[in-house]
């Protein structure tokens, strides 16, 4: 081969080779940073960007690790350093464009990192909920135990975040979470005129009838404690359940067909009674009701309330516009019941008249052991008297009723004439 040909051959072999070397040269030379160029007072000729970079940071997170940020609230203080402080910079731009010799300042911008959710738990952490003044209802001891509550505290996030991100692009001074006052709305002297007693009723029995006033405490105690809001209709069945044996109430005197006689639960109708006419003096809305058959001594005509099994109830609404509070309270021979609530701002009375009597139908035996006392019977009124300030607004028919007679038995004349001669006799 000829050598001119041998040397063309080089030539086409190594140009490519050193058009290469030239390209990676000037890459390597184009990529570093001119001479005499700091940036930041950090001197970085001659590196190359990704160094010079890589420098310059190095010394702004010495600079933020000794930095710190305080947060101080009134229950806590928060403190943050790096990297939860973090930082964004504009390095990348300054070394693409220094100039030989040149002297630049990179623009650092501190942040903190999840800045929201650190807001959010700092401000809730900082934060209460107003608790309203309230009453607890009591069963035994005072009716209500009476709590003032306390106003409520919020902080103020958007300010927090604006003052946080203030404080670290200045000099990292101290932040105050800053929070208001949240005030409560009712006073608790509305509480307790909420809770005012507004009735009390009281019946009178025979404490030494045991087996009776065992049924009428048994029943008193499963109301007591009784809570109905408004729009609420109490029912004396619902809350008392039936009277059984299994259940705890004994036999006593009850009315059935007419007669006083033996049965389970003798005794209830007197609670359910004074509780109609608590219900009735304090405003509620009678719902259902039941007269005896027979008129009974404890309450006059016309203001009694019979139950029986679980077809005959007492059933009241409360009308007014807050709830109503049921105590209910036993003495030796006593029971009463308590209604508490706001009310609707009237006063309530109650007048029984009795329009006529039923005589006593007579029967004559000659068994001196049949022999009773009889006793005629009731036709009477109801009346229910509404005041407002003393003045009666209302006065109203609100029932009529008639009491059966008892009858009367007693012994035939001639039957009587013998028991005397005999008696005489005898002596």
């Amino acid at each position: 081969m000829k050598k001119t040909s041998i040397l063309k051959l080089n030539i086409l072999i190594l140009a490519p080779a050193f058009s290469a070397g030239l390209i990676f040269f000037g890459c390597g030379f184009f990529n570093r940073v001119p001479s005499g160029v700091d940036i930041n007072g950090i001197e970085v000729g001659g590196k190359s960007r990704k160094q010079a970079v890589a420098l310059v940071r190095e010394e702004i997170e010495e600079e933020l690790k000794q930095k710190k940020l305080t947060v101080t609230g009134n229950k806590q203080i928060y403190s943050f350093t790096y990297p939860e402080i973090s930082y964004k910079d504009d390095l990348q731009n300054i070394v693409k464009s220094v100039k030989k010799g040149g002297s630049y300042t990179a623009n650092v911008c501190y942040y903190l990192n999840g800045l929201n959710e650190t807001v959010d738990i700092i401000c809730n952490n900082e934060s209460f909920e107003k608790v309203e003044p309230y009453a607890i209802f009591n069963s035994n001891g005072a009716p209500f135990t009476y709590c003032a509550g306390s106003d409520g505290r919020t902080a103020d996030k958007n300010k927090l975040i604006n003052d946080i991100n203030s404080s670290l692009s200045g000099g990292f001074e101290e932040v105050r979470v800053n929070v208001k006052t949240v005030k409560r709305q009712t006073d608790l002297r509305q509480i307790r005129y909420d809770t005012r007693k507004l009735s009390t009723y009281v019946t009178y029995f025979d404490g030494g009838n045991e087996t009776r006033s065992h049924n009428i405490r048994l029943a008193a105690e499963k109301i007591n404690g009784s809570i109905l809001k408004s729009g609420e209709t109490f029912s004396f069945n619902g809350t008392v359940g039936e009277r059984t044996a299994e259940r705890g109430f004994q036999s006593a005197k009850i009315i059935e067909k007419g007669e006083f006689v033996e049965g389970i639960g003798g005794g209830v109708c007197q609670v359910s009674t004074t509780l109609y006419n608590a219900a009735l003096l304090c405003g509620c809305e009678i719902c259902e009701y039941h007269p005896h058959s027979l008129s009974v001594s404890y309450v006059p005509p016309s203001f009694d309330a019979m139950v029986s099994g679980n077809y005959f109830d007492l059933k009241f609404k409360n009308v007014t516009t807050t709830t109503l509070y049921i105590r209910a309270r036993m003495g030796k021979n006593f029971v009463a019941f308590d209604i508490y609530g706001r009310g609707d701002g009237n006063e309530y009375a109650y007048e029984s008249e009795v329009t006529g009597t039923i005589p006593a139908p007579e029967e004559v035996t000659e068994d001196s052991a049949l022999v009773k006392d009889g006793r005629d019977g009731t036709e009477s009124v109801g009346y229910l008297t509404v005041k407002r300030k003393g003045l009666v607004i209302k006065r109203k028919l609100i029932r009529r009723d008639k009491y059966a007679p008892i009858k009367k038995i007693v012994l035939s004349s001639d039957t009587a004439e013998e028991e005397v001669d005999k008696n005489e006799t005898a002596q």
